[in-house]
């Protein structure tokens, strides 16, 4: 089992940054695939960045060059880094963990980008 918990979010004018942070508890950490997920209002779920166990990293077309995902298996946590924001980029951003046997989410942080 693993928990998760994430922390950063809030508003941020457009072309600001915010970083994200997700702690991890409950099982090994470095075991896990982590992401980085946002859903906008009346739109779906969507990946915005991933770091494998072994640290290789995956971005979505929209937030390339201006996000960037991290982790710390010492601390249990993963980060986004998230500069020059954009008002599309206004949505809940959840946290997840996962490996081929379980997929494991956090409550989610709200994010709004808006002058």
């Amino acid at each position: 089992q693993v928990q998760l918990v994430e922390s950063g979010g809030g508003l941020v004018q457009p072309g600001g940054s915010l970083r994200l942070s997700c702690a991890a508890s409950g099982s090994i950490f470095s075991a896990y695939n982590m992401g980085w997920y946002r859903q906008a209002p009346g739109k779906q779920r969507e990946l915005v960045a991933d770091i494998r166990s072994g640290g290789l990293t995956n971005y979505a077309d929209s937030v390339k060059g201006r996000f960037t995902i991290s982790r710390d298996n010492g601390k249990n946590t993963v980060y986004l880094q998230m500069n020059s924001m954009k008002p599309e980029d206004t949505a809940v951003y959840y946290c997840n963990a996962h490996n081929v046997y379980v997929n494991y989410w956090g409550q989610g942080t709200q994010v709004t980008v808006s002058s």
